[in-house]
């Protein structure tokens, strides 16, 4: 799900400048230590056992435990993010793939026959799943927790060693990672390296056994070539175009609400984000309507503070005040605190707080851009 705007910086410093190069060849001797010292320890130890897998799979659910110092953390580093969407489209769904790969590792490490060429008669042919090695996954900006974990889910399931280089567009949340993944992981099991272009640019020369990227294609070009030194198996989740279908037969009013969900979610930073729409000619004009209607749904700010929000009087063109949404937070032009914990209480679910056709004025003194409590 990686963004469709250069989401990895990091390894851009591969076609930097002369002076950039110098940080990368003094940023390497560090990250070969790393990767040397993981390589010992999967030397160690080939093939663990599918209770030793299970058990790096546990800790690392027990990573995903600061729920709450997770979407701090990413709210601090976009600016605001609803606290709902990290939990679902990040916390949610790296935990509910370890706990599938800790259910079925066993059965993923079994041996299995396959048929066997006359030719090779009377040998037998079966495939069994090894560890490749020392795995590096390199991670972009726009889903921080999901797109670095997730990868590293499948790596320590397959019994492999991880080095993990997070973008340095989320500090704060790289840094939570950083220290969560150290109070529970040993270093040659798996360790994450924070930094820059530099960094970036000498993780992706490494020799690793594989190297996981998620973003860009023209970085991934870049990341594939840098790898390609080594002659490392490569595997790039990379953006693209996502065409949304509509014939003549659909139900335009049922179906945009869902198209728009789809599209907006995490500000649209996602790769299989509708990019377009191809809709027969004569149902254009209902298309944009329910395009129109249900974004409006969706996210009721956005309608008030893209159309014009009187700053001074602090109420919308129409005259009513603001109704939230996700992107209020970070949209909304109203300033005061006792405001946004007015449009808080009164906008979320289930909210019994106070629902006066005006709230009352504030002092003017700016808040703080922290989500109100409660």
């Amino acid at each position: 799900m990686n963004a469709p705007h250069e989401p990895v910086a990091s390894v851009a410093a591969l076609h930097a400048s002369d002076a950039t190069k110098g940080n990368v060849a003094g940023a390497a001797p560090a990250l070969h230590e790393r990767l040397a010292a993981a390589r010992a320890g999967f030397d160690a130890d080939r093939f663990p056992s599918a209770a030793a897998r299970r058990d790096r799979l546990a800790r690392l659910l027990e990573v995903l435990d600061d729920e709450r110092g997770f979407v701090a953390a990413i709210d601090a580093d976009f600016g605001h993010r609803s606290a709902h969407e990290t939990r679902l489209a990040e916390l949610y769904v790296v935990a509910a793939e370890a706990r599938h790969a800790r259910r079925h590792v066993a059965r993923w490490m079994r041996a299995r026959s396959v048929a066997t060429p006359l030719r090779l008669w009377p040998g037998r042919a079966s495939v069994m799943p090894q560890p490749r090695g020392v795995v590096g996954v390199i991670s972009p900006w726009n889903y921080p927790v999901q797109l670095a974990l997730a990868p590293i889910v499948g790596a320590l399931a397959a019994g492999n060693r991880v080095l993990l280089k997070p973008s340095e567009l989320t500090p704060a949340t790289s840094a939570l990672l950083a220290s969560r993944i150290a109070g529970r992981f040993a270093p040659d099991e798996l360790t994450v390296i924070e930094g820059g272009a530099d960094v970036g640019a000498a993780f992706a020369a490494l020799p690793f056994d594989h190297l996981f990227f998620t973003g860009s294609t023209s970085v991934g070009r870049s990341v594939a070539l840098a790898a390609a030194q080594n002659l490392v198996p490569v595997t790039l989740e990379l953006g693209g175009k996502s065409p949304a279908i509509f014939d003549a037969s659909a139900d335009v009013a049922r179906l945009a609400p869902r198209l728009m969900v789809g599209k907006l979610l995490n500000a649209g930073q996602t790769c299989i984000a509708p990019d377009y729409a191809l809709v027969p000619r004569a149902e254009v004009d209902a298309f944009v309507a329910a395009v129109r209607a249900a974004t409006d749904t969706l996210y009721p700010a956005a309608r008030r503070t893209v159309g014009g929000w009187n700053r001074r009087s602090r109420r919308g063109t129409s005259g009513s005040p603001c109704t939230g949404g996700s992107l209020c937070w970070r949209r909304c032009t109203i300033r005061s605190s006792r405001w946004r914990r007015w449009c808080w209480r009164t906008t979320r679910p289930g909210a019994r707080g106070r629902r006066s056709s005006e709230p009352r004025r504030s002092t003017g003194r700016r808040s703080s851009g922290r989500l109100p409590a409660g």
